[in-house]
């Protein structure tokens, strides 16, 4: 689902710097490169293994793979966490694999690691999450205005405050005589290219404030004017009163929320949506591309990169990112800083 803030963090390390850095001219050749050269010292170390010449690899070469990572790749985020949280836990395991930060690597010189993502999914929500890391986090921007899609069942004859089953019900109606017939005989209004009031518990902001946590707070919050979205393709998968399966296509800053509960108003109802998921979010699929946590290692990443690479068109990875506005803050660890930016539509987080 789709969130309008975006906002980055970028994580350094005091490391020793690599031997050859990954220049940001380079475009898509550069980023291919460090992702082969990540690849090709996984496979030196592999073969160290068999022979028997390598027990174990030193946590330095694991701590240079994983800044030598660049690229875009997938995650499977399930239900609980929020994106950031998710983001906060893949990049935990990374640099525990990794042995950073540690005090041995302190010197005066350091390298920054970024791992960031593109599209936010609600806690409630489950799916497909895009991840950028290194050079990759540059392609976040163009991977948010692509096509995502979702397998959304909705609940008739509720209404709550966030739109979903987290939040409090605010109001309910009957739905007995609504048939099969009545939901797919409106689904075409909710087709192509039409307006949408984006909720009130959601990421955008007012006053540089997220609207979800200024209604946390009680504040009088009003609704954010309708802006044009795009539907791709919109059909009911399954009907059995009270609930409802849609498999739902669309372009970016879609809200499913606002689509489920728009549905239940135009059947003279109301509903809200029950369970949430993302199966395909630009060329990544949820079945073929997503990462589950146990593959959350440094290998497995540089492997999926290496997979990932050939999905993305020369001209994303080329395309560079606009500078960012951003106000710092010095966050608990000493090597982490916040860069917190404005946008419209999804968040880009970048750790």
């Amino acid at each position: 689902m789709a969130a309008a803030e975006a906002a980055a963090v970028v994580l350094s390390s005091s490391l020793k710097p690599d031997p050859a850095p990954v220049p940001e001219s380079a475009g898509t050749a550069a980023a291919t490169a460090a992702t082969s050269s990540a690849m090709a010292a996984a496979a030196a170390l592999a073969a160290a293994a068999r022979t028997g010449s390598e027990a174990t690899v030193s946590k330095p070469a694991l701590a240079t793979k994983l800044l030598s990572l660049s690229g875009v790749f997938a995650v499977h985020k399930p239900k609980g966490p929020t994106s950031a949280e998710l983001l906060n836990r893949l990049k935990e395991k990374l640099l525990a694999e990794a042995g950073m930060p540690s005090p041995e690597w302190t010197k005066r010189k350091k390298q920054t690691l970024k791992i960031g993502h593109g599209g936010t999914l609600d806690s409630a929500a489950r799916g497909v999450l895009v991840v950028g890391i290194g050079r990759g986090t540059k392609m976040l921007t163009r991977m948010l205005s692509g096509s995502k899609r979702y397998i959304a069942t909705g609940e008739l004859g509720k209404a709550t405050d966030t739109l979903d089953s987290t939040g409090r019900v605010t109001e309910e109606k009957p739905y007995d005589k609504i048939t099969q017939e009545d939901i797919e005989g409106i689904l075409q209004k909710f087709t192509g290219n039409i307006m949408q009031v984006p909720p009130l518990y959601s990421a955008l902001k007012k006053d540089g404030q997220r609207l979800s946590t200024l209604m946390k707070r009680g504040d009088v919050v009003e609704a954010k004017p309708a802006r044009p979205v795009t539907v791709y393709s919109l059909s009911l998968q399954k009907f059995q009163p009270p609930f409802f399966t849609l498999d739902v296509e669309c372009g970016g800053g879609f809200y499913i929320r606002s689509l489920v509960s728009d549905i239940g108003k135009e059947l003279s109802s109301c509903a809200n949506v029950l369970e949430l998921t993302r199966t395909k979010q630009g060329p990544f699929t949820l079945e073929e591309h997503a990462l589950p946590e146990d593959r959350w290692t440094i290998d497995d990443i540089a492997q999926s990169l290496e997979q990932c690479s050939s999905l993305l068109p020369a001209e994303l990875a080329l395309k560079k990112s606009k500078p960012e506005e951003s106000n710092e803050q010095v966050l608990s660890c000493e090597y982490i800083t916040l860069n917190d930016t404005k946008g419209e539509g999804d968040v880009i987080k970048t750790l």
